[in-house]
C-alpha cells in the first residue's frame, strides 16, 4: 500500500470537475531528488476533487493501475493535507500560520473564465479573471470547496463606443431632419440654425471623446482615480464581476454572481449644483415659466416624438418591401403565400396607423403650418396695433405650452403685448390630415379586397385545368385583377410614403420646439444624461450577459426570460450627506433611464451590440450555433427581452450618521418606497407564497424610520435572487463599501443555503477580507488601485466619534465648525 498527501499549489486551478492523475514512482536508496521514470514507474490511478471531498476522513483509496491498464499492481490512500504541510509534519515557506485561520487553497490569476459549459462564450466578454479557492467547514463538520472569481469585462468600454457612435448618427440625422422642414418664417429659420449649431457643437465633443477612447489600451475598467476625466466620463468605474462557487458533498455546485461598479455619476461635470433628478426638475421649471421664443412640450410629448420618429422609420421601409413583395408573389406564386403575405402587410400598417394616430401629430402639423412664411393668423390682422412699437415685430415671444396656456416672457412683462400672438391654427385645414388616412385605408382595402377575388377566382379555375399549374391559370384568366393589384400597391405605398413625411416632419418640428427652449444649461444636462446613462447601459449588459451564460441550461429561466423579463437590482450603498447626494440623484436617474432598454440573442460570433436612437435601445447578445438552437423558439426568433431595473439604497458610512442625525435623508426614503412600489407592481411574482412574504416584509422595512437599515438590501437581494435577477452593488467607487457589502452577503449565503458552521463565519469573513485589508482600510483585492492610491489614501480626520462629541453641546459645536473647515478647504 502507498500511501501520499494532497494539497492544491498556488498555480493549480481546483473546481469540483478538475480530474486529478496520480503516479506512483519507485525511489531507490539513495535517491532523493532524481528517479528514472521509464525503469521506476510502478503504476497510476485517477480521481476527481468532488469523490475526494465526498470521501470519509477525507482519504481515498484508489487501485494502481499498469501503464497498459493491464493489471492491478497495489493500492493508493490519498489524504489531504493543509496548504504547506507535507507528511512529516514539517511547513514550508508557504506561511502555514495564516492558511490554518482562513483556509485559503488557492490563489491565482490566471486571466480566464473557467466554465465548463461555456468557457469559450465567456472567454470572450469576460478577461483577467483573478481567483481564490477557500475551504471552510459546515455544521456537520463536513468541508466545503468555495471558489471566488472576479473578472474585467470588455462591455466596460465597448457599449459607451457604441453609444457614442449612435449619439453622433442620431443628432447627424436630426440636423438633416431639421433641414427636410423645409423653408421656414424668419423667426423659425434663426431658431433651427441655431439649433443646428448645438447640434454641431456636440457632434464635435462626441467625436473627439470617441477618438480618444479608440486611443486607450491596457486594463479593460476605469480606475477611480480617472473618475474625473472628461473623455472617460461615459465608462463605468472599476466595473467587475464577481462569482461565488460553492462545491459541498452530495450536492450540485451552486454560483452566486454579482456584478460591482461605481455608481452610474457624471464626476466630470461636478457635483456643487445636484444631480440629474434636481437639475432636471430645476431646469423643467425654468423652461416652461420663462420665454424662449418657442411652443413649450413636455418631457412626455417630447419623448413621444422621438418615439413617432422611430417607429416610421422602421415601419415605413417594411411595409413598402411586403408590399412588393405581394405584387412579386401574385404574378408568380400560388394564393396561399399570398395570403400570408397579405396578413403581414395588415399588421405592419395597423401598428403604422396606430402609432401616427396620435393628437401630437396633428397638433404639430398645425403648429408647423402656422410657422411657414407669410402666414398671417386673422388674430394678427384684426388686432389693434400694439402702443409700444416692437410688440407686433416679435410675434413669438410668449411661450405656448401645448394645452394652449401661454406664459409669458421676460420682455413681455416689461411691456404689455397681445396674449394671443401666437398664431391660431383655424386657417389650416384640419380634414386635410383626415383625408390622407382615408386615402391609406382605401388602398389597403382594396388590395385585400384583389387578393380576395384572385383568391375565389382561382378556386373556380383550379378544376378546369388540371394540366396546368396554378400560376397558368392565374395569369390567363386574371389580367385585369393583377394589373389593378399593381395599381393599388403602387397607391398604397405612395399613400404610406406621404403619411410618413408628414409626420416625420411634424416631430421634427416638436423636437425643434425642444432643442429650442433648451439654453447651455439643457445642452450640458443632455450630455450629462447621455454620459450617466452609458455607464448604467455598460453595467447592465456586462450582467444580462453573465447572467444568461449562467442560465442557458435552465429551462425555467429561459420561459421566464421571454415571457417576463428580468429584474435588474442595483443596491447602492451611498450616503445622502455633501457631493454623494448629486451623485445619487445622478444615479437614480440612470437607472431609471434603462427601462428604455432591450436586449436580442442572435446567433453569431461576436460582440455585444447596441443600436436605435436615445429612446429605445435594442442590445444585442451573440451566442454559438449550438447554444442558440437550444434556446427556446422565442428566443430564437428575437423576440425582445425586458429588463427591469430597481435601485434601493441604504448609506452605510460615517457621512450618512451625519446625515441621519443632522441632515436630510429624504433623497433616500423617497427612492426605496417609489422602486418597492415598482417590484410590488409585477403581478407574475405575486402569486408565490415565498415572494410575496419577502415582499411584505420589505414594505414595511422600507416605511419604518430606522438608521442604516441594511435589511432593505438583504430583503431586495433575497427577492432578486428568488427571481432569477442580476445584481449589482454599487458606492462611489465600487472599493471600500461594496467589498465589505460582497463579502458580507457571500459569508451570509454560505451560512443560510449551504449549513456553514456558525462557529466559523466570522473566520470566513476575515479569510475573504483578508487579502482586501490594507493599512486598517478595505481595499478591493481586484482593483490595480491597492498599494498605490487606496492603500495610501489618508483617512479622513475630521469626522470625529459622534458618541464622544455628544458628551457635551459645546464640543458638539466645536466639531461642526472644524468639519465645516476642513470641507470649505477640500472643496476648494
Amino acid at each position: 500500500m502507498f500511501l501520499t498527501g494532497v494539497s492544491f499549489p498556488p498555480d493549480w486551478p481546483v473546481y469540483s470537475e478538475t480530474l486529478i492523475k496520480l503516479s506512483v514512482y519507485g525511489v531507490n536508496d539513495g535517491y532523493q531528488q532524481t528517479v528514472s521514470k521509464e525503469s521506476n514507474f510502478l503504476g497510476s490511478s485517477s480521481f476527481s476533487v468532488a469523490d475526494f471531498l465526498q470521501s470519509k476522513d477525507q482519504q481515498l483509496s484508489l487501485s494502481l493501475r499498469t501503464a497498459d491498464d493491464s493489471a492491478t499492481v497495489g493500492t493508493v490512500v490519498v489524504s489531504r493535507m493543509k496548504m504547506g504541510e507535507i507528511e512529516d509534519g514539517e511547513v514550508d515557506h508557504i506561511t502555514a500560520d495564516m492558511h490554518q485561520k482562513c483556509t485559503l487553497v488557492y490563489e491565482s490569476s490566471h486571466g480566464r473564465i473557467n466554465d465548463k459549459d461555456n468557457g469559450p462564450i465567456m472567454n470572450a466578454v469576460f478577461k483577467n479573471a483573478v481567483c481564490k479557492v477557500y475551504r471552510f467547514q459546515t455544521v456537520d463538520s463536513k468541508g466545503m470547496l468555495v471558489r471566488e472569481q472576479m473578472a474585467e469585462c470588455t462591455l466596460s468600454f465597448s457599449i459607451p463606443k457604441q453609444l457614442i457612435a449612435l449619439y453622433i448618427q442620431e443628432d447627424t440625422c436630426r440636423i438633416q431632419e431639421l433641414k427636410d422642414l423645409g423653408e421656414l418664417s424668419p423667426h423659425w429659420d434663426n431658431l433651427r440654425k441655431d439649433v443646428i449649431s448645438r447640434y454641431d457643437q456636440i457632434i464635435k465633443e462626441y467625436q473627439d471623446t470617441l477618438a480618444e477612447l479608440e486611443k486607450l489600451t491596457g486594463p479593460l475598467f476605469k480606475p477611480s482615480c480617472s473618475k474625473g476625466q472628461k473623455y472617460l466620463e461615459f465608462i463605468p468605474i472599476n466595473l467587475h464581476t464577481q462569482r461565488m462557487r460553492v462545491t459541498c458533498p452530495r450536492k450540485t455546485d451552486s454560483f452566486y454572481d454579482v456584478v460591482t461598479v461605481g455608481a452610474p455619476a457624471a464626476h466630470s461635470h461636478g457635483f456643487k449644483n445636484g444631480g440629474l433628478q434636481k437639475l432636471l426638475s430645476k431646469y423643467e421649471t425654468e423652461k416652461k415659466s420663462t420665454a424662449y421664443q418657442c411652443i413649450y412640450y413636455p418631457p412626455e410629448q417630447a419623448a413621444k416624438a422621438r418615439e413617432i420618429l422611430c417607429v416610421v422609420s422602421q415601419l415605413q421601409p417594411h411595409i413598402s418591401a411586403l408590399a412588393d413583395q405581394l405584387l412579386q408573389t401574385a404574378h408568380q406564386s400560388p394564393i396561399q403565400p399570398l395570403r400570408d403575405i397579405l396578413k403581414s402587410l395588415e399588421e405592419k400598417t395597423e401598428q403604422f396607423v396606430h402609432a401616427l394616430k396620435d393628437e401630437l401629430v396633428k397638433s404639430a402639423l398645425l403648429a408647423l403650418h402656422a410657422a411657414r412664411p407669410g402666414y398671417i393668423s386673422k388674430s394678427q390682422t384684426s388686432a389693434p396695433s400694439s402702443p409700444h412699437p416692437g410688440a407686433t415685430e416679435e410675434p413669438h415671444s410668449v411661450c405656448n405650452n401645448v394645452d394652449g396656456s401661454q406664459t409669458p416672457s421676460k420682455e413681455s412683462r416689461a411691456s404689455p403685448i397681445r396674449s394671443d400672438s401666437i398664431p391660431h391654427h383655424k386657417e389650416y385645414d384640419e380634414e386635410e390630415w383626415d383625408r390622407v388616412w382615408a386615402s391609406v385605408a382605401k388602398s389597403l382595402n382594396c388590395v385585400i379586397a384583389l387578393v380576395d377575388k384572385l383568391q375565389e377566382q382561382d378556386n373556380n379555375n383550379l378544376e378546369p385545368a388540371p394540366s396546368h399549374t396554378l400560376a397558368d391559370v392565374i395569369t390567363s384568366h386574371n389580367p385585369v385583377c393583377r394589373d389593378q393589384l399593381g395599381v393599388k400597391v403602387q397607391s398604397l405605398k405612395e399613400c404610406v410614403a406621404e403619411v410618413a413625411e408628414r409626420a416625420r416632419c411634424s416631430v421634427s418640428f416638436v423636437l425643434l420646439q425642444e432643442a429650442a427652449c433648451s439654453t447651455a444649461q439643457g445642452l450640458q444636462l443632455q450630455q450629462r444624461r447621455d454620459a450617466v446613462f452609458s455607464q448604467a447601459l455598460a453595467a447592465l449588459a456586462c450582467g444580462f450577459v453573465m447572467r444568461l451564460y449562467a442560465g442557458l441550461e435552465d429551462k425555467a429561466f429561459l420561459r421566464q426570460l421571454h415571457a417576463v423579463g428580468l429584474v435588474a437590482q442595483f443596491e447602492s450603498l451611498l450616503s445622502t450627506y455633501s457631493e454623494e447626494i448629486g451623485m445619487l440623484e445622478d444615479m437614480e436617474v440612470g437607472i431609471s433611464d434603462l427601462h428604455r432598454v432591450a436586449f436580442r440573442i442572435t446567433e453569431a460570433f461576436g460582440n455585444v451590440t447596441c443600436f436605435c436612437p436615445r429612446d429605445r435601445y435594442t442590445v444585442e447578445v451573440p451566442l454559438p450555433h449550438h447554444a442558440f438552437q437550444a434556446l427556446p423558439d422565442e428566443l430564437r426568433q428575437g423576440k425582445p427581452l425586458h429588463v427591469l431595473p430597481v435601485l434601493f439604497n441604504v448609506g452605510i458610512n460615517e457621512q450618512q450618521t451625519i446625515a441621519e442625525r443632522f441632515g436630510d435623508i429624504s433623497l433616500q426614503e423617497r427612492i426605496n418606497q417609489k422602486n418597492f412600489e415598482i417590484l410590488e407592481g409585477l403581478p407574475c411574482f405575486q402569486t408565490q407564497t415565498d415572494i410575496k412574504e419577502l415582499l411584505d416584509t420589505l414594505g414595511q422595512n422600507v416605511v419604518t424610520k430606522k438608521r442604516k437599515n441594511v435589511e432593505i438590501l438583504w430583503l431586495a437581494g433575497m427577492i432578486c435572487r428568488r427571481i432569477n435577477g442580476i445584481r449589482f452593488t454599487s458606492c462611489k467607487s465600487a472599493k471600500d463599501r461594496t467589498s465589505m457589502s460582497v463579502t458580507l452577503e457571500q459569508c451570509s449565503l454560505l451560512r443560510d443555503e449551504h449549513q456553514l458552521n456558525k462557529d466559523y463565519f466570522v473566520r470566513a469573513l476575515d479569510c475573504m477580507r483578508s487579502g482586501r485589508l490594507a493599512q486598517g482600510e478595505v481595499a478591493q483585492w481586484d482593483d490595480p488601485e491597492v498599494g498605490s492610491v487606496a492603500i495610501n489614501k489618508p483617512a479622513s480626520r475630521h469626522f470625529y466619534p459622534i458618541a464622544l462629541l455628544l458628551v457635551s453641546s459645546h464640543l458638539l459645536v466645536v466639531w461642526l465648525i472644524l468639519s465645516l473647515v476642513f470641507l470649505l478647504a477640500k472643496y476648494q
